[in-house]
This record gives structure tokens, sequence and C-alpha cells, in this order.
């Protein structure tokens, strides 16, 4: 059965607000001021959880989710906390998004926590969220690079050996979707997995996308232990090695983290 946090809905978002207070804040501060005049732009908002610790702080917020199951939690949980004036929640697509049409205003603070590496077309997203950003503005990334051990994803298969194999999602298509299909994962689980194998990661991929699409990085850190796993796992987050940090392409098999802050050029 898949780690309980991923059906505890209670726990996910208080994990995901907590760990956005105590280690996604700190990444940003030093650049923006987080308070009342911030506007603040979640992607792929889930359950509203990381949103919700910005909301904390008096920003104005926008949640946009593909899943509108995921959507009414959010607006569950937020409504029990925040004035509705304060934010609102977006069912669409990124891609189906008009910046006039559909959002109240331009954002200081753009958020994709976890989502990048669900994304297809990854070149396309990060040119048109040029469109969503206020004079100044800055999008926050973070996501584990494909090749690490567990960027998979396999954390969400039932089965208890497939969820703590490392690397198994770095074997060829086929083999891996016999594997899953071998130990009869459900067939929306399978076809997650293999949507998350075609759009996932890496960081050399991430930086180079940036740097096509004229954005600046501004702050960066990698880690070998996710600041989520403090949350997940009682693991400290711990950043990754210096050495290991700075050898392209090798970096990404032991960091299971990355936090970006990027701008535009």
């Amino acid at each position: 059965m898949a780690f309980a946090f991923h059906n505890n809905k209670d726990e996910y978002f208080k994990q995901q607000k907590d760990n956005a207070a105590e280690f996604i804040h700190p990444f940003v501060q030093g650049y923006m001021n987080i308070d009342s005049k911030l506007k603040v732009l979640e992607i792929g908002c889930a359950e509203g959880g990381v949103l919700a610790s910005f909301l904390e702080k008096r920003v104005q917020g926008v949640g946009i989710e593909l899943s509108q199951y995921r959507l009414d939690l959010a607006n569950n949980y937020l409504s029990a906390q925040f004035h509705k004036e304060q934010f609102s929640l977006i069912n669409k697509n990124i891609y189906d998004i008009d910046p006039q049409k559909d959002l109240p205003f331009l954002f200081d603070l753009v958020i994709l926590k976890d989502v990048i590496e669900h994304i297809p077309q990854q070149e396309k997203v990060l040119s048109e969220m040029k469109k969503l950003l206020a004079p100044g503005g800055k999008i926050f990334f973070g996501f584990p690079p494909w090749q690490m051990p567990f960027g998979g994803h396999q954390q969400i298969c039932n089965s208890k050996f497939l969820h703590l194999v490392p690397y198994i999602h770095l074997l060829p298509r086929f083999l891996y979707k016999g594997i899953l299909k071998l130990f009869k994962e459900p067939q929306g689980i399978v076809d997650e997995l293999m949507d998350i194998k075609s759009t996932g990661i890496s960081l050399e991929r991430f930086e180079r996308i940036c740097a096509q699409n004229d954005y600046k990085i501004v702050n960066k850190t990698l880690f070998l232990f996710n600041p989520i796993y403090k949350y997940k796992f009682k693991l400290t987050p711990r950043k990754q090695f210096g050495i290991i940090s700075a050898i392209p392409y090798f970096r990404n098999y032991f960091t299971t983290c990355g936090y970006y802050l990027i701008e535009k050029k």
C-alpha cells in the first residue's frame, strides 16, 4: 500500500504547509518581502498546503489545479482559515489559462512545488509563465531530478516492495511497465508512472530550458535529503555536498531535490 501520507489528505496538507513555511519562505525572502503587498500564484496547488503558508503571511493568493477533487479539498482547507477575499482557486490546465480573463492580477511570485516534473512541454510552460509575472516577478521551483533514487514517484505504488526500490524507474519503458503489471499495480498508477517517465526532468535540462527562455537563476540549492523528508520520514534535511553538486549529470543520481528561484533577464 502507498505511504500513508499520500492518502491522508489532512496530514499531506499540514506537511506541505509546514515545509513551505520552514524552507521555501526563507529561500525566497532574501529577494522579496512576504507580506500583504505580495501577490502569489501557485500552479498545481493540489490541496493548498503551500499556498496556505503564504496566505498566513497575508499575501493575496491564487491557486491553479487540474484535479477538481483536489481543488475542492483546497477550497475546504483554505476557507476554514482565510477570508474568501484573500484567495481564489481555478480548475484549469495551465496551458488553458488566459491571464487577462482568468487571473485577477499579475504576480510577484509564482510557485511550482513538485509540479514541473509532471508537466509536458516544459519549454512551453516556462515561456508562457512570463505572461504571469509582474515587473520584477520571480518563479520558485522545487522538484526531484528524474534520475534520483525515487524520481519516478514509485512511492505511490501499492506494492510495499516497489515503493521502496530505488532507481527502478530508470529501466526501459517496456520492462518498467511489465514489472508494475507483474506486481498488479492498478492501471491508473501504471499510467501515472508512465506519464512521469515521459516528463521527468534533470537539473541540467531544467537549467538549459531556463537559459533558452531568457531566465536568470537568482537562487539555487540542491539537497541530498529533500526538506519534505523531515515531515515524511523524520530525516534531517541536508544540502548536497559541494563536490557532488559540481559534477553535472552525476549529481542527479544523488540529489533528491532542487530549489530554484528564477526571474526574467
